[in-house]
């Protein structure tokens, strides 16, 4: 037996039997550099999924590991029980570039937990549990998260200590309103907003909202619809949390935040966010108007949210990508990216759609000749992109059909066409 498969079956031994792995043969990575990383067998590949969305900049980023080397030789860890100057610091930077007015910043270690943290303050200020959430939803896995996901392949329990309600626009080329030119479409969802509130019973907390659906496979509504929202739900008194776990930080290439895309009704009262700002340290947060952020009642500190050494990672991580203006490479080299990946579906049956913004891309599979999706179909690209040395992931509504491909945002113009020439001999196989 060799090392790898003895391994995995330590790995099942151990681990829950609905932690996922990838491919018929796990892999174990190694280490990375830049935009590659190698398996324990000594293979290369070029991350077109950054470990979902996760490794933002580059695989070891010189400035980070230096940065996280030099912070964990003065202290690891002190809690927020003490003052953190790289805390603060972070905070300053991202209240700054949140658009939020009085923004306060709340360090966690997972978007799952921002969220969490987001839904209590909505719930608390508000002081009511219902909570609208858009169909096909992904916003993490804890017993919260789950109660406001609407994806059901990662909604594991029908229980919840909260009562969804779930809207119509998140995903534009499927359901009901997927013949409608975009206008018609936003004002349909709109009208159904309307019509639910006419329904419910006393006041709702918050819609929570990703920009761009993430885990749902990428998909996202026409521009201007959670502005138009903002207008429904600013009668009501109702607030908007912009879910940016995946979409922060320049990953779109148009704008810095998935929200600004609907900015018509200015920012959210709240934004969340985690995975690319630590490159890979464990960071999320929630960024609020001041009178939101502090309206518990109750003491609240963290343990591990904030740690001196995630916020130095943060801290040189945002650095560099904002002296680097990777948002605008993001745009560049994306929009290349796309526009490679949608001559070669458009050659092929099997691909109904290449969609996507900056370096954040879908690829819908179908059976061919059909709209049926095809989860077998995309499985089968994941293994033939993987053994020609590309890393990419897969989502959706229906049964994880999309690949996702998400690479680190200084992908470069040559990474890109090598990454589409694999992604095109895998997706002719199938």
């Amino acid at each position: 037996m060799t090392d790898i498969h003895s391994l995995h079956d330590r790995h099942r031994a151990v681990m829950p039997d609905w932690l996922a792995l990838y491919y018929d043969r796990p892999l174990e990575i190694t280490h990375g550099e830049g935009r590659h990383v190698w398996d324990a067998e000594g293979k290369r590949y070029l991350d077109f999924f950054g470990g979902i969305l996760t490794t933002m900049t580059a695989h070891a980023l010189p400035e980070v590991t230096k940065a996280v080397s030099e912070q964990a030789g003065r202290i690891i860890h002190s809690s927020t029980l003490y003052l953190n100057r790289p805390m603060v610091e972070l905070a300053e930077r991202i209240a700054g570039l949140s658009g939020i007015p009085d923004g306060r910043v709340f360090f966690t270690t997972s978007g799952t937990e921002a969220n969490d943290t987001a839904l209590l303050l909505a719930t608390a200020y508000r002081g009511s549990n219902q909570v609208l959430a858009m169909r096909n939803s992904y916003h993490g896995r804890s017993f919260s998260a789950v109660g406001i996901t609407g994806n059901r392949s990662w909604s594991p329990t029908s229980l919840s200590p909260l009562q969804t309600l779930y809207v119509h626009g998140g995903v534009r080329g499927r359901g009901p309103y997927a013949q409608l030119s975009d206008a018609q479409f936003t004002e349909a969802c709109v009208a159904d907003l309307e019509d639910m509130l006419g329904q419910t019973r006393g006041g709702v907390a918050a819609l929570i909202a990703e920009p761009v659906q993430g885990v749902g496979g990428f998909t996202c509504p026409p521009d201007g619809l959670y502005g138009a929202f903002r207008e429904v739900l600013d009668r009501h008194g109702i607030l908007w949390i912009s879910d940016e776990v995946q979409t922060g930080w320049g990953r779109t290439g148009e704008h810095f935040w998935g929200w600004q895309a609907h900015a018509q009704s200015g920012p959210p009262d709240m934004l969340t966010f985690a995975k690319g700002i630590g490159n890979g340290m464990s960071i999320g947060g929630v960024v609020a108007r001041a009178e939101i952020m502090n309206c518990l009642d109750a003491n609240s500190i963290s343990t591990f949210g904030g740690s001196p050494v995630t916020m130095a990672a943060g801290l040189a991580n945002l650095t560099y990508l904002l002296e680097h203006d990777l948002q605008g490479n993001a745009r560049r080299v994306g929009g290349l990216l796309i526009e490679r990946l949608r001559a070669i579906g458009a050659q092929l049956p099997v691909v109904r759609e290449v969609r996507g913004r900056g370096l954040m891309i879908g690829i819908e599979l179908v059976k061919p000749g059909t709209d049926q999706a095809s989860p077998e179909a995309a499985t089968t690209v994941l293994e033939a992109a993987r053994e020609g040395g590309l890393l990419i992931g897969k989502g959706g509504a229906h049964n994880t059909s999309v690949l996702r491909i998400a690479p680190p945002l200084s992908l470069n113009v040559t990474e890109a066409e090598e990454g589409a020439a694999i992604l095109e001999q895998a997706l002719r196989a199938v």
